[in-house]
């Protein structure tokens, strides 16, 4: 049996892997792709070991290995039947013939990270996450988890591992406990500084200057806002929750904030993120106070 698990959701690629280890009954053998010699191929592949009549092995990046992946479809065929090899790889090129064999095979299981139009799953995902923890949490208190932590699964996993050591969960504990992902940081930036809670605004930035890179929390910034143009001044014929892929939770929050501004504070907002994009493209300032000068100025 062969199975090969690909893409660049590492976790449910681990979750994966630690599943076919449960269900087999002998311990894995691993090994590194990069390193494997063709010399190596029939006794990993064609038979039982003396210890075993099954085996479990694993080998990771083997695509990575060139001189074995160009050959690998001559093996493939040649895997005993007592043994399932599992292929792990986060990125191998498509166009390759082991690829095409694995495919053609049904041997690949795709992991693809999730976006936004995914947020959906993610929710359920941690609904049942939280309830094989023994936690009992709402739909709307997933959907508060997901849109504070964002879609990593590890990070999720992580959050609600923290939750799961509360006697009671809230949408107040969950901002206790769980730090907010940058994205969800500036969202909450972009809500206080139209709202002219400029100490509020000042405060998280502070935090920010810590861990966050200035130019990549401006773009985030500048996506909110226009994702936030796009739902203000979109007709009544107009889809911005699908032409720009705004999952309907953050346009509903971004609307709210659309309509306390209007359509003249909305390309206010836009003018004055186009001026502070070219200010940090001509470096005529630094750049958190940059940030900090066109947050105020909303």
């Amino acid at each position: 049996m062969i199975t090969a698990l690909i893409g660049e959701n590492s976790f449910a690629v681990h979750d994966e892997v630690s599943r076919i280890i449960a269900a087999s009954p002998e311990e894995p053998e691993r090994f590194d792709g990069t390193e494997l010699e063709l010399r190596q191929l029939p006794d990993l592949l064609m038979g039982a070991t003396l210890f075993a009549s099954q085996r479990l092995i694993i080998i990771r990046n083997l695509s990575q290995n060139t001189n074995i992946w160009s050959q690998f479809p001559d093996w493939l065929e040649r895997v005993a039947d007592s043994t399932h090899l599992v292929l792990v790889d986060e990125k191998p090129d498509k166009r390759t013939a082991t690829y095409k064999v694995l495919k053609s095979g049904g041997a690949v299981k795709e992991f693809l990270l999730w976006t936004d139009k995914d947020r959906s799953t993610a929710e359920q995902w941690v609904e049942e996450r939280a309830r094989q923890a023994g936690i009992a949490l709402s739909g709307s208190l997933a959907r508060h988890l997901v849109a504070r932590v964002g879609l990593d699964q590890w990070q999720l996993a992580s959050a609600i591992e923290k939750l799961s050591h509360l006697s009671s969960i809230t949408t107040a504990s969950i901002d206790e406990h769980v730090e907010a992902n940058p994205t969800e940081s500036v969202f909450q930036i972009l809500e206080l500084a139209l709202q002219g809670k400029q100490s509020q605004v000042y405060s998280i930035l502070q935090t920010l200057e810590l861990t966050e890179e200035p130019y990549r929390l401006f773009a985030l910034l500048s996506s909110q806002v226009v994702q936030l143009a796009a739902v203000g001044l979109a007709s009544k014929e107009d889809t911005p929750t699908k032409d720009f892929g705004i999952h309907p939770y953050v346009a509903g929050k971004l609307a709210a904030q659309a309509r306390r501004l209007g359509p003249n504070g909305i390309r206010r907002a836009l003018r004055l993120f186009a001026k502070a994009d070219a200010d940090l493209k001509l470096s005529r300032g630094e750049p958190w106070l940059v940030i900090q000068k066109t947050l105020a100025s909303l």
